[in-house]
């Protein structure tokens, strides 16, 4: 079974996976009406590049930044992830083959997407089997330290597809705004894992920020990371009924990070994950700053009708466990 992700640069096309309902940012499915989340359970993951240079960029530059990102997301907190590079093939990403292939194909076609990533996954499990990622050389490249415009940068864009490939979902951490041409442009945003680049040129999103370390500690967090982070916990109303696919930001009063997560059933009921112990701000707000089916696939009806609330009070988050949970009640617009 193949699903797919992709990372646009105007726009972002979703399709298959689901989000697992108790975790803001991961990739799942439901099975027998639990939620099973998409993760390698095998390591060191293997991976393979597909030996073909474009302009400004070799195959073995790709690789070299390939390990930089995937070590950059190995550093996270508390998690337990390793890869190897196996060697450059002449293998095709979604090719079906068995194999992790990651590389530089032409689809001057999908002239809004940058990247994409593929899954196989075992339904029953969530286990990764097989996962996909190419860099569409439509688009001019660089591997520039620091950054080259209006060339796009790999290792930024390769830090996202990674994120997809390790099993996250996209962060709504971000603003946009509509362009006069189509599409949206990316004014500001907390997440590599949000699902807009960029301009060209930019490096920013070489290093993943507190929201995506958080998603990736609730997939692979050892028995620290449950140890020592903890969760806000709640629910959405309006007018007294819960309200699917909110977007919750969980903003920590002494460190500054934010994390992000949603409403995910027909309750409200919401989990952000992956906290710092600490106090915190709730915000519920609707999710309009970028494609809905960048987050959420078939027959989902997100409300969007309501005013961005905050919770009353400061909530307490303890380490290794939940907040009390609070209902925050927002207004129709």
């Amino acid at each position: 079974m193949t699903w797919r992700r992709y990372a646009a640069v105007v726009a972002v096309a979703m399709a298959g996976l689901t989000p697992v309902v108790h975790a803001y940012l991961k990739l799942g499915s439901t099975v027998d009406g639990r939620s099973v989340s998409v993760q390698w359970t095998k390591m060191p993951i293997t991976y393979f590049v597909t030996n073909r240079d474009i302009p400004n960029v070799t195959a073995p530059q790709l690789q070299t930044v390939l390990q930089a990102s995937l070590d950059t997301w190995a550093k996270t907190p508390a998690v337990t992830i390793s890869s190897q590079f196996g060697g450059f093939v002449n293998a095709e990403p979604g090719d079906g083959d068995g194999a992790n292939v990651i590389g530089f194909r032409a689809r001057p076609d999908l002239d809004r997407t940058l990247g994409s990533t593929n899954f196989q996954i075992d339904t029953v499990t969530g286990e990764l089997l097989e996962s996909d990622i190419f860099l569409n050389s439509a688009f001019e490249w660089s591997v520039t330290a620091t950054g080259e415009a209006p060339r796009f940068d790999v290792q930024s864009i390769a830090m996202h597809e990674l994120g997809h490939f390790l099993g996250l979902g996209h962060s709504a951490l971000g603003e946009t705004e509509l362009r006069s041409t189509g599409g949206r442009r990316v004014i500001a945003k907390r997440a590599a894992m949000f699902p807009i680049a960029f301009p060209g040129g930019n490096i920013d999103d070489r290093i993943p920020k507190p929201d995506d370390l958080a998603g990736l500690g609730d997939i692979y967090g050892a028995t620290d990371f449950h140890r020592d982070y903890g969760q806000a916990t709640g629910k959405v109303t309006l007018n007294g009924r819960g309200i699917f696919g909110a977007h919750l930001t969980a903003f920590n009063t002494k460190t500054g990070d934010l994390v992000s997560g949603f409403s995910l059933d027909a309750q409200g009921t919401f989990v952000v994950g992956g906290l710092k112990p600490g106090l915190y701000l709730l915000r519920a707000e609707p999710l309009d700053d970028a494609d809905i089916t960048s987050f959420f696939s078939g027959p989902t009806t997100v409300e969007l009708n309501f005013m961005p609330t905050y919770f009353s009070g400061i909530v307490a988050v303890p380490a290794g466990g939940s907040s009390p949970a609070v209902e925050i009640k927002v207004l129709a617009k």
